[in-house]
């Protein structure tokens, strides 16, 4: 019989007093689960059990504590079962559609056979853990899924489907509607143009500092990804541990099993969104006789058409069984939209490189008992990291950056052999001659992934001052040993770097222009000054345009008096911290201005590249002038939303929990700012909600004894529920200006003045 036990810190000490942590051991249990959940202040879980498999277990409730109902809608949305429980609409049909085609047993048993025996046993704990909430608080789940019939056990098949739909989320999970749609010439295809970029506001700023440059002469890690504040990609925050075997804290995402970006008590890491492309397009030369054969080689071969039977759930009740033909190639999918459409001589398949990986479960279980910069670097060649950098650093004092992410083994020979132009395609998307067998990806003895480039063949570097990355390619990890020479397929070189990333370089640059040692405090300071970089840069030459007249002509609305943004915009202090009065007004003015062709005084320069371009060309009146419609065009903007030109930031951007706003300070990436959040302008509402941005943030230290020195945010909070206690606390800090220390020694645990303990037992069947 299982034993669930919630006690307070007096019990506990006592608890901990007759446990031992002899013969711990990450083998799988011999009598069932055990585990012992520990919160702490702002709902931190701290999970600590005596194998994998009991670890899994305590993980996967800890993690449901707060995200039931986000777990329980991506298990169904994995699965295909969308439309039957929420109706076709809203893209489900099509998620449906994609999910069933793409994960099919045979690609599940793969995994399951490719997994090692202890990731299994963690699994199977991960399962159990997560129906065991279940169970527990049956009737009492969150109102957003309490009583829903999609809320189901989780079976181990589903570990599978979960990770694999995060893996080719940005390579084949962009085009699900077009995989959809794909239908041979002749029959109707739906219009609707392909998502071939990355989804807006997705990105990461990371900064190591290396030993030569800190106080303590040990690294310092800034993580700072930017992802949804709502839905599967929040990242949760949770403590592991095995005694003796592995020590790890940071988060996961809510629908993932293990921490991501994290740290332990000898290396930090954290991940930034690389460039490189998960995915080539291969064009298609089909048969004149017969548009479901293609060209390869000297003979055709069939584009197969596969069969999907989804369940629609109909307004009266009862469901629908609908059948949908998708239609496949050895590369994969082909896919239609109105940028790539299956005509008579032509169609477009796509093949992704993640979703036959899977190294992912071994690769992070190496990050998160790595003790240095070498274990780092050694876990990620496992080729388990599917579409990020790797930033990270040690008590060694070593600043490392790599982006060996999932990526197909496409050099520049390849491409310059097999690529295609499509006028309607953008440029930065790899289209393959689909036609001849040597525009295959290469296939390397040293690539644990099929067809993917090996972890020998990525960018990385090793420095003891600093690298970083900001979402931009890993050119100018540090700008004094540029990264060349790499295949294009990964990114960009030589190329102009976004102002972000010119923000964070140039932040760091100064910090360590002072001449002081850097300290922790120092680099959260860099996030944490909220300082826009663009007007930093610009603004006195958009003052000068303002110029004595400030009455601009716009063909569409006749004069326009843009003396209140001038205004604004000369005493605004350029941040975005939630007391200053200007930052909407620069918004709306450079969300026009960036536009503006050749605005530029200075172009880019390669031997250059912080520091431009720069200046406005206020000489060419042609600048001036639409530098001033810009004024006038972002003044009307704010105007018709019914926002003042100096209302204070905090009160346009702001979050709202439970029927009350919390002030978020930050703004986008795109108008300057290193510290990004992203909010679209709405009338009546501001900036609200907040849809991606500063997410997790961690700064990881060490002292000059090598005793690790954890803090950050969790900028949204530990739950999306308005009924948790942990729905709102940590947003309030963030809005403050404040951080927390994360408690990760067994004395921080203990001393914690809000520590709950939650024991649970449970035998095997």
């Amino acid at each position: 019989m299982s034993l669930r036990r919630f006690v307070l810190v007096p019990a506990l000490i006592g608890l901990l007093s007759c446990s031992s942590d002899h013969g711990a051991s990450n083998s799988a249990p011999s009598d069932g689960y055990r585990t012992e959940i520990r919160w702490t202040s702002y709902g931190i879980p701290h999970v600590k059990a005596n194998d994998s498999a009991s670890l899994g277990y305590g993980f996967a409730y800890a993690t449901a504590t707060d995200a039931v109902c986000v777990i329980a809608r991506d298990i169904v949305m994995v699965n295909g079962n969308l439309s039957s429980y929420m109706g076709a609409e809203n893209g489900n049909l099509e998620s449906d559609i994609f999910h069933r085609a793409l994960l099919t047993e045979e690609r599940l048993q793969r995994f399951a056979l490719a997994m090692p025996e202890e990731n299994s046993r963690y699994n199977k704990g991960y399962v159990a853990g997560y129906n065991r909430y279940l169970k527990d608080n049956e009737g009492k789940l969150p109102a957003s899924c309490n009583t829903r019939p999609w809320v189901r056990p989780m079976v181990e098949e589903d570990v599978a489907r979960l990770m694999t739909g995060v893996g080719i989320r940005y390579g084949l999970g962009r085009f699900k509607n077009d995989m959809a749609r794909a239908k041979p010439p002749g029959e109707q295809v739906a219009a609707g143009d392909s998502q071939f970029g990355l989804e807006a506001g997705l990105g990461s700023n990371a900064v190591a500092f290396g030993k030569d440059v800190t106080a303590s002469g040990r690294g310092i890690l800034l993580g700072n990804p930017h992802y949804p504040w709502r839905g599967s990609s929040r990242f949760h925050l949770i403590h592991t541990t095995i005694p003796g075997v592995v020590d790890t804290m940071g988060v996961s995402l809510y629908t993932t099993n293990a921490v991501s970006i994290g740290f332990n008590k000898d290396v930090a890491w954290t991940h930034t969104v690389s460039t490189a492309l998960r995915f080539t397009l291969y064009e298609l030369t089909l048969n004149p006789a017969n548009p479901l054969e293609y060209r390869y080689g000297d003979e055709y071969r069939a584009i197969k058409a596969q069969t999907v039977t989804v369940a629609v759930s109909q307004p009266d009740g009862e469901t629908e069984s609908r059948q949908h033909t998708v239609y496949m190639t050895h590369y994969g999918p082909v896919i239609v939209s109105d940028q790539l459409p299956w005509t008579n001589n032509t169609a477009y398949a796509i093949r992704d490189a993640v979703i036959d990986n899977t190294e992912a479960a071994a690769t992070y279980a190496a990050l998160s008992v790595a003790t240095s910069v070498d274990d780092i670097e050694a876990a990620i060649s496992q080729q388990g990291v599917f579409w990020t950098n790797t930033i990270a650093t040690d008590k060694n004092g070593t600043a490392f950056y790599a982006d060996i992410s999932t990526t197909p083994n496409v050099d520049k020979e390849l491409l310059d052999e097999c690529g295609v132009k499509v006028e309607s395609i953008p440029g930065f998307v790899v289209v393959l001659d689909g036609a001849r067998s040597v525009c295959e990806w290469k296939s390397d003895s040293r690539s644990r992934v099929a067809g993917a480039l090996p972890a020998g063949e990525m960018p990385r570097i090793r420095r003891n001052d600093y690298v970083t990355n900001s979402n931009d390619s890993y050119w100018l990890a540090n700008p004094e040993a540029p990264l060349e020479g790499y295949s294009p397929i990964i990114g960009p070189e030589r190329t102009v770097r976004t102002l972000r990333t010119r923000a964070g370089l140039t932040f760091v640059r100064e910090q360590l222009g002072t001449g002081e040692k850097v300290t922790a405090n120092d680099l959260r300071a860099i996030l944490y000054n909220q300082r826009n970089y663009a007007a930093e840069l610009l603004l006195d030459e958009v003052l000068q345009a303002c110029g004595d007249n400030t009455i601009v002509m716009l063909a569409d609305n006749g004069e326009v008096d843009i003396a209140a943004s001038c205004r604004t915009l000369a005493a605004w202090d350029r941040t975005a911290n939630i007391d200053s009065r200007g930052m909407h007004v620069w918004t709306e003015f450079w969300r026009i201005a960036n536009r503006i062709e050749n605005i530029y005084a200075v172009p880019f320069d390669a031997g250059d590249p912080v520091n431009t371009p720069r200046g406005i060309a206020l000489d060419r009146p042609t600048i001036r002038t639409a530098v001033r419609r810009a004024l006038a065009e972002g003044q009307l903007v704010l105007q018709d939303a019914g926002i003042a030109m100096d209302a204070r930031w905090g009160d346009l951007q702001y979050a709202m929990r439970n029927d009350r706003k919390i002030a978020i300070p930050g703004a986008q990436g795109w108008a300057g700012m290193f510290s990004m959040i992203v909010a679209n302008l709405t009338k009546d509402r501001g900036y609200n909600p907040i849809i991606h941005g500063n997410s997790y943030i961690q700064v990881i230290s060490w002292d000059k004894d090598g005793r690790v020195q954890p803090g950050g945010i969790l900028t949204y909070s530990q739950s999306q529920e308005p009924e948790s206690d942990h729905y709102s606390d940590l947003t309030e800090v963030y809005s403050r200006g404040e951080w927390i220390d994360f408690p990760f020694t067994e004395e921080e645990i203990l001393a914690d003045p809000n520590l709950k303990v939650l024991t649970l037992t449970e035998p095997l069947e």
